[in-house]
């Protein structure tokens, strides 16, 4: 028969106890949640990711979401990163309730103004014996850290000054001894539940020596900065990533050393790359500001970092943060690594543009911003003027939202001759991939001649077909006969008998001739039709 431990043990880790347990639990009293990254760099998907996480948690449930800056690494601190974390929050339509920038009632919200809460905790515990003052030289510690590799071990700190004499301590103190305080690791660590790995329970005191909690610069170290700011931020659920499971169980017996009651925890499994290798930052490309200047959307960001994770009732592409909300359920969590598919974005993207494309007020919003990228793009070259204008801009869009098919590009063609040769407002023809998937794309050259006067070669003409001139006065002889009656249906089948009234140019080459004419662009109409 078990040892009634044991067998509590064996129930509370089965796989029917953890799903009822995580099903019928429920969320009570005040919810308040943080993000708290080290400006030591740019906020990366992985951050986005777990902010995005903690973001839905508190609206879900009718609660704060709180950014908390870390900075207690001062060595390693970059320039202008911790002002653009929150600017890169506020882009992704996720912004903090309270904030450094934003205040709040329990600020303030950069650990490196709060230092004199650290230290007075530093003390309450050295006072209760559950820390010490350590004078090990940093050589004395290398020394340990190279015998334990020689020897085959993990290194690990040997705990020598927790047995130092208070008269001996006091001594090197009053020297001005450089020192730093050590919480003292104690065996018989309590389980605790996660809210996605379930019961874990890690005797810390058997694998680790006593951590660093007071640095010699006086800083804390993030196992106290991170259980002290949580406590007089009155945190009630920490949502942050896997890696920092197995120190759950250190930072539970710090709580408990002080007497406080330590909030929820739930883990987030890790953001990997499709292959399952690990995001870095050495990647370059999975920083928030480098999407948002490839003209990404926010909506677009936060619907693949979700998609490819777990966390709802449904999933599937296209989601605004208003239903990933409503859909969001802590209990679907599950342990398994979100992969993230980056070659997918742009389909993400061009489901969330279509959508804001399709929205009057959001659509106003798209001319505007697209108004003022063409004038910097093309600021000497724009020669009409109305290509600026709303409507025109407006109509851009909304023939780039989907993918046509032949018959429509020839309508689309035909319009675009017909207005031209009318000296009125040209409407665009569809790209060689018949959509957009961002704005930018609208000002490469590929479709610069919607904004300025396309411009060819002689010999460009040449290579489709010797009878330009006659297919030209044949062009201006249509629109003389026609006149105010041309329309685009009738005007492709102008065009079709036109053809044959040539000698040696086929329909297809005419048509080419007068794409090239129209856009500057050649051979490129063969490839944008839809099966």
């Amino acid at each position: 028969m078990l040892p009634l431990r044991r067998l509590l043990t064996a129930v509370r880790n089965s796989p029917l106890h953890l799903h009822l347990r995580r099903s019928c639990s429920s969320v009570q009293g005040e919810v308040r949640v943080r993000f708290a990254p080290s400006p030591t760099g740019f906020l990366h998907l992985g951050g986005l990711r777990t902010a995005l996480y903690n973001y839905i948690f508190a609206k879900k449930y009718g609660g704060s979401f709180i950014l908390r800056l870390e900075d207690t690494d001062q060595s390693r601190l970059v320039p202008g990163a911790a002002e653009s974390i929150e600017d890169m929050l506020e882009w992704a339509g996720i912004p903090p309730d309270e904030s450094p920038r934003r205040g709040g009632p329990v600020g303030p919200y950069l650990q490196s103004q709060r230092l004199d809460f650290y230290r007075q905790t530093a003390q309450q515990l050295i006072k209760s014996d559950h820390a010490y003052y350590c004078f090990c030289s940093s050589q004395r510690l290398d020394l340990l850290k190279k015998e334990a590799l020689r020897s085959g071990q993990t290194p690990r700190y040997d705990n020598r000054c927790r047995h130092l004499r208070p008269k001996q301590v006091q001594e090197k103190l009053a020297q001005g001894a450089p020192h730093v305080i050590r919480f003292r690791l104690e065996a018989g660590v309590e389980p605790f539940q996660d809210l996605v790995f379930g019961w874990n329970h890690h005797e810390v005191a058997q694998v680790e020596g006593d951590p660093v909690v007071i640095k010699a610069d006086g800083f804390p170290t993030y196992h106290l900065a991170n259980i002290v700011d949580d406590h007089y931020m009155r945190i009630s659920h920490v949502l942050r990533g896997s890696e920092w499971l197995i120190s759950t169980s250190k930072h539970l017996l710090m709580y408990r050393a002080l007497g406080w009651q330590p909030p929820t925890f739930g883990h987030l499994p890790l953001l990997m790359n499709r292959d399952g290798s690990k995001l870095s930052k050495r990647q370059g490309d999975i920083f928030i500001q480098s999407f948002k200047r490839d003209g990404v959307l926010p909506e677009a960001l936060l619907d693949i970092t979700t998609n490819c994770g777990s966390g709802f009732n449904n999933n599937q592409m296209g989601r605004r943060l208003d239903e990933l909300i409503s859909e969001f359920n802590p209990s679907k969590i599950t342990t398994h690594s979100a992969l993230l598919d980056l070659e997918k974005l742009p389909e993400f993207n061009r489901i969330h543009l279509q959508r804001r494309i399709e929205d009057e007020a959001e659509c106003r919003v798209l001319i505007k911003d697209l108004q003022g990228q063409i004038q910097q793009a093309y600021t000497a070259e724009i020669q009409d003027k109305d290509v600026l204008q709303e409507d025109y801009i407006k109509r851009v869009l909304h023939l780039r939202k989907f993918r046509v098919k032949k018959e429509t590009w020839e309508k689309f063609y035909a319009d675009k001759l017909l207005k031209i040769f009318c000296d009125t407002k040209t409407v665009p023809f569809l790209s060689p991939q018949g959509h957009i998937s961002s704005l930018k794309e609208l000002l490469s050259p590929v479709y610069s001649y919607l904004w300025v006067r396309p411009s060819f070669t002689s010999q460009q003409v040449e290579a489709l077909t010797s009878e330009a001139q006659h297919i030209a006065s044949l062009v201006l002889k249509l629109i003389a006969e026609r006149g105010e009656e041309l329309a685009v249906d009738p005007l492709s089948k102008d065009l079709k008998a036109l053809a044959k009234q040539t000698k040696a140019t086929k329909y297809r080459e005419v048509m080419k001739l007068l794409r090239l004419a129209l856009s500057g662009l050649q051979d490129l109409h063969q490839h944008i039709f839809t099966e």
